[in-house]
């Protein structure tokens, strides 16, 4: 059962180091010089929820729940990272990885105020803010499904040919007919086993020779202990402001799953100490991993469902499923074997996951009312965020865009998107009166009656 935990959440770890690496530039080939730090950060991404998870269901003082929590690597801090390391290869790690220490030590801090900050992170703000993440992804997946970033900078007639989109939809296929026609552990891991499928395909199909697979693993060590400030540690304001104020984002996530976990495993509502201490455990184990070379980690919502689902509430099953990503972590022949996944496959296996963080963001959003007021807030958010998202996203290495007469630090902050919609919701939300809720939308919806009330959810799921 603890393995099931990890079949569920093993995808969706280890793309962000995947993904990571891609915006670095690192070559992919197992001969590329770049090879030995493509398994390290996606050894580190498995051992390091294996030890953030340890800390929620062991506990280590205030630190955990004491529940059957599941940490990963977080999605959310994706568009903040890009941007940090885009183009300079291992030159950009240094800086990345201080202000995931740093920014991990913020998320702890926390863990002390966050029944008192909930009230500023209503569905409003964090659904925009989820949905906002997906959107900033959801580019990614297209281009992996196509053939690669390499492919595309190189202008290769190979990016988006059939034989690489067949990859893709095959994936995405075996994935949605299991999901929907399977049951259990089945339907659970999906995802995984659509990307398997896809990998065996391209074996079969000479897409992916098993000379690949064999050098992968033969160029791999068997055992490998991380290293502390791998990187070195290069302090950047832009870092270190992006992963703080990214953390109050994470952190209201894993409140939700904190109570997603009572609610479906035990009945109750979650006490004010299981949401502190999962707090504390999301910046502390955050903050080792930056150390170490490892990415941001946070709560993993696919594995609170797994526990409604089967209604073991036991957290010793996760606490057994740690212990196996350990494991995997101090193993880089594993990693060795994930390197040798091709791209398309994992295009296929992360168009469905960003467009799932899209519906979840959605999902929140069916909480909120859609009185004008909401309205407005949501539309001048979005507005701004996405228009920035987007137009950085177009501008040419070395050209010019909207904000390039801003200092650099503000410049790769805003360049994201999402902390100036999440910036601009929060503070509309706290400033604009009530009043405004109990108006007619028909001036915003263009006569359409959106009445908010009947778009809210019954049972007010997260």
């Amino acid at each position: 059962m603890g393995i099931q935990h990890v079949l569920a959440m093993f995808v969706s770890n280890v793309t962000p180091a995947i993904i990571l690496a891609g915006a670095a530039g690192f070559g992919f080939g197992s001969n590329s010089p770049d090879f030995p730090e493509l398994l390290y950060l996606i050894q580190m991404s498995m051992l390091f929820a294996g030890i953030a998870t340890l800390f929620q269901t062991i506990t280590l003082g205030p630190v955990g729940a004491a529940l059957p929590i599941v940490q990963g690597t977080s999605f959310a801090f994706i568009p903040i990272m890009i941007p940090l390391v885009a183009g300079k290869g291992v030159d950009g790690l240094a800086a990345l990885f201080a202000g995931v220490f740093l920014g991990g030590l913020f998320h702890a801090l926390l863990g002390t105020v966050i029944g008192k900050i909930r009230f500023a992170l209503p569905p409003l703000v964090t659904g925009l803010v989820v949905t906002m993440i997906g959107l900033a992804l959801v580019k990614v997946g297209i281009e992996y499904a196509a053939g690669g970033v390499p492919l595309k900078a190189q202008g290769s007639e190979a990016y988006g040919d059939l034989a690489s989109w067949s990859v893709a939809l095959l994936v995405i296929v075996v994935t949605l007919g299991l999901k929907f026609f399977a049951r259990g552990m089945l339907s659970i891991s999906a995802v995984l086993i659509g990307i398997f499928v896809g990998y065996v395909y391209c074996i079969l199909v000479g897409k992916l020779p098993v000379e690949a697979i064999s050098g992968s693993w033969q160029n791999a060590a068997a055992f490998a202990l991380p290293t502390p400030f791998k990187y070195g540690f290069e302090v950047s304001l832009a870092a270190v402001i992006g992963f703080c104020l990214m953390a109050f984002v994470s952190a209201v996530e894993t409140v939700g799953d904190v109570s997603g976990i009572t609610k479906g495993g035990a009945g109750r509502e979650a006490t004010d100490k299981e949401i502190a201490g999962a707090t504390y455990a999301d910046g502390v184990g955050t903050a080792i991993a930056g150390a170490f070379g490892g990415l941001p980690n946070t709560s993993f919502s696919q594995n609170v469902g797994l526990i409604a689902m089967t209604g073991v509430m036991s957290r010793h099953v996760v606490t057994i499923g740690a212990i196996f990503l350990i494991v995997c972590g101090l193993v880089p022949k594993i990693g060795g074997v994930i390197r040798t996944i091709p791209i398309e496959v994992l295009g296929g296996g992360v168009i469905v996951m960003f467009g799932m963080v899209v519906a979840s963001g959605i999902s929140m959003l069916s909480d909120v009312t859609w009185n004008r007021r909401n309205m407005v807030i949501f539309a001048v958010a979005l507005s701004i965020g996405l228009g920035l998202q987007l137009e950085a996203m177009g501008t040419a290495p070395g050209g010019v865009d909207a904000l390039q007469h801003l200092p650099e630090t503000l410049r790769v902050l805003g360049a994201s998107g999402i902390l100036p919609a999440a910036l601009i919701a929060i503070v509309l939300n706290l400033l604009l009166p009530e009043e405004l809720a109990e108006e007619s939308t028909e001036e915003v919806s263009g006569g359409l009656q959106g009445h908010g009330a009947g778009l809210r959810q019954k049972d007010g799921g997260h």
